[in-house]
């Protein structure tokens, strides 16, 4: 079984923690009114001359939330989803029920269903690519930690997609998209030309372990919920 990677560095300290910093918006005094919403982020996979490809947005700078950073295509559960959910046909429920067990999302019978719904709608708005949802398989749930202006409860699903190479950004909230290899995005957020917020560097660790997207759709996995209660104090 393929546990969830935690990044530690000798020091004690997450070495993804510094890839947000500049990017995660301001602190706030009332931590506790801040909502946490579902949300959904779908890794589109391919195979490259460099190892696995992913498909990425980079967002404006504009942005209140994220600003800046390299993300993977999705957003947040809207009541939409769940009147489009009972259509979502995968061969084996079991696979969903069970990889998120341990999460928030399983107080709601039907909820992996809702998150399907969320990520097939998402990726379609936001770069035109239409998901098979039985190809989407479960790969992490992080929540955003507390102090932050927005906080989301995020399923991570990953997919096998070299068919959708026309993928491209159609929002505003991005500037670019591109299909780039795992390797080369670690390598650009470690020269300090990338910015990645916390989640998508550990999952983009996690990829580089694997040599083809067969290897990595396959995988067994334990998905342990990441749910860091940073203060709001923190510094970058």
């Amino acid at each position: 079984m393929l546990n969830v990677i935690r990044d530690i560095n000798p020091e004690g300290s997450d070495r993804s923690d510094t890839a947000d910093s500049a990017s995660r918006g301001p602190d706030i005094a009332d931590a506790e009114a801040v909502p946490i919403r579902p949300a959904v982020s779908v890794l589109m996979l391919r195979d490259g001359d460099e190892g696995i490809e992913v498909f990425v947005q980079h967002r404006v700078s504009t942005m209140d939330f994220a600003a800046g950073v390299v993300v993977f295509p999705g957003g947040r559960v809207d009541p939409v989803d769940a009147t489009t959910a009972p259509t979502i046909a995968v061969p084996d429920p079991q696979v969903h029920t069970s990889a998120w067990s341990d999460s928030t999302i399983a107080e709601d019978a039907e909820g992996w269903r809702v998150l399907l719904a969320t990520a097939v709608r998402e990726v379609e708005e936001e770069t035109g690519a239409v998901l098979d949802p039985a190809g989407l398989k479960p790969w992490a749930n992080w929540v955003t930690p507390l102090g932050r202006p927005k906080r989301f409860d995020t399923y991570f699903y990953t997919i096998a997609a070299p068919e959708l190479a026309a993928a491209q950004h159609q929002t505003t909230e991005a500037h670019t998209s591109e299909w780039r290899s795992v390797t080369g995005i670690l390598a650009e957020e470690g020269a300090g030309r990338l910015k990645l917020m916390r989640p998508t560097f550990v999952l983009l660790r996690e990829l580089s372990e694997f040599s083809t997207v067969a290897e990595a759709i396959t995988a067994d996995r334990i998905i342990d919920p990441v749910r860091p209660e940073f203060p709001s104090n923190r510094g970058s």
